[in-house]
């Protein structure tokens, strides 16, 4: 093989089923599991979830894998597609900073759908899930990317589509010549522009981030399982990969730390189902509400000082639970924040919220931007009596410098699945999520997760 950094990547795929994980990192993928699982339960109910779920059932297929929303098995592809769909349906999954994606919402359905077909362990699941996010956090970091703006290619997508690719890879049990000729279909499969910022019904989003790569992934495993060959040592040179998608290409970063650095640590679970960005200002509003017994009536006006190179992405928004304002001026009113209050749309016409969305401002900071961890925010309120009050949110809960717990992830989870398959299912899927690494054959949790 003519490019080292393809075959060490390759290697390394071949070699996930048989190399047991560190335990603090078994434990971290079973947690993104199940926030991953939550978050497609929930999503098969909004409207990325149905419009995965329609395709799912028009493309059918062999019974291979479960697409949640339609609950019945179609094939791999299409059960990959949906349930990544439906992930990524609304802002409820998880992120990973360095790798300028959400690893959960591609790589898991992905996973899922090959570990279905081949009747694969829990264990085995949780290795190859650690994989993805290793591989699809190190596609992205090669590339050097400056900044969200720069980049002419969507990150997510680019991330997606490899961490779902390695994952299936691994669960197909590819050797590592079939592991590299699965890296060059995720390479001719890489894709995607960054306008996903103006899609206002967060289902073309759903597909960026989601469902364009698990879709992806499965096909490159599925192609190569055929007896489909490749091109061989595709990650570097002229042309390659990173010859072709690259703003600052770095080789080294494609597999500097595999197997000692696990990519799966750096990643974030969200205790908000909103926008990343504005998970650290919630919590500092929180925290003053908490702090203050602040309501809406206390505030003269609210600023929301933000990291300059994400403000853009929150910024006044027309889908609720990516728009900063209209969040603050929820949460004030509310004295909180839950899944059903962040996702109605008709609170965002309500007389009350605008009123209050003129006292609330945003700015941008390089500064912030600059901080160390990353997402930092700060809300300053000048109240009715006035006080200045002031909270800057250095850590935010669920990031890696301030994680949740397994207790916390797993309320999070009862709270998005409860209304979607009620008491006792919700009850027995966190159980048997949070046990996966007992679980012989993952087609086990099928009862489970079938909502339709």
């Amino acid at each position: 093989m003519s490019c080292k950094a393809t075959h060490t990547v390759a290697t390394y795929i071949a070699g996930t089923l048989t190399r047991p994980l560190p335990a603090e990192v078994q434990e971290k993928a079973i947690l993104h599991l199940l926030d991953t699982v939550a978050a497609i339960v929930s999503g098969t109910q909004l409207a990325a979830g149905h419009a995965g779920t329609r395709l799912a059932a028009r493309l059918g297929g062999p019974e291979e894998a479960l697409a949640l929303g339609l609950g019945r098995a179609v094939g791999a592809p299409a059960a990959a597609l949906a349930n990544a769909m439906a992930a990524h349906a609304d802002e409820t999954d998880d992120s990973h900073v360095g790798g300028r994606f959400h690893p959960g919402c591609a790589i898991v359905p992905a996973a899922l759908a090959l570990a279905e077909c081949e009747g694969r362990s829990g264990t085995d699941l949780l290795r190859a899930l650690v994989l993805g996010y290793d591989i699809g956090a190190r596609s992205v970091m090669a590339l050097g990317v400056r900044s969200a703006d720069s980049a002419r290619f969507s990150t997510h997508s680019i991330g997606g589509i490899f961490g779902a690719t390695a994952a299936a890879a691994a669960l197909a049990g590819f050797d590592e010549r079939r592991a590299a000729h699965a890296l060059s279909y995720a390479v001719q499969q890489t894709c995607g522009v960054p306008y996903w910022r103006r899609d206002s019904d967060h289902i073309e989003k759903a597909f960026d981030f989601g469902g364009l790569g698990a879709r992806n992934g499965v096909m490159a495993a599925l192609m190569v399982q055929e007896g489909w060959t490749a091109v061989e040592g595709v990650l570097t040179g002229a042309p390659s990969y990173l010859s072709a998608f690259a703003e600052n290409p770095d080789e080294s970063a494609l597999t500097d730390g595999l197997g000692t650095r696990f990519e799966i640590m750096g990643a974030a679970i969200k205790k908000w189902c909103v926008g990343s960005p504005i998970q650290a200002a919630l919590d500092s509003l929180v925290a003053l509400i908490d702090a203050h017994q602040l309501t809406a009536a206390h505030v003269a006006h609210l600023t929301a000082i933000m990291p300059d190179d994400r403000l853009h992405i929150v910024d006044n928004r027309d889908m609720p639970d990516v728009c900063l304002q209209h969040l603050l001026a929820v949460t004030l009113l509310d004295g909180g924040l839950g899944f059903a209050s962040a996702h109605d749309r008709t609170r965002m016409q309500d007389p009350q919220v605008l009123d209050l969305r003129k006292r609330i401002f945003a700015t941008p900071s390089k500064e912030l931007t600059d901080a160390r961890p990353p997402r930092q925010a700060i809300i300053e309120v000048g109240t009715t009596a006035g006080q200045t009050l002031r909270h800057h949110t250095k850590a935010v809960l669920g990031t890696p410098a301030n994680p949740m717990s397994r207790e916390q992830v797993a309320a999070k989870a009862r709270d998005l699945m409860l209304p979607v398959i009620g008491d006792k299912r919700t009850d027995a899927l966190v159980a048997s999520v949070l046990d996966i690494a007992s679980n012989p054959d993952v087609r086990t949790l099928r009862p489970l997760l079938a909502i339709a």
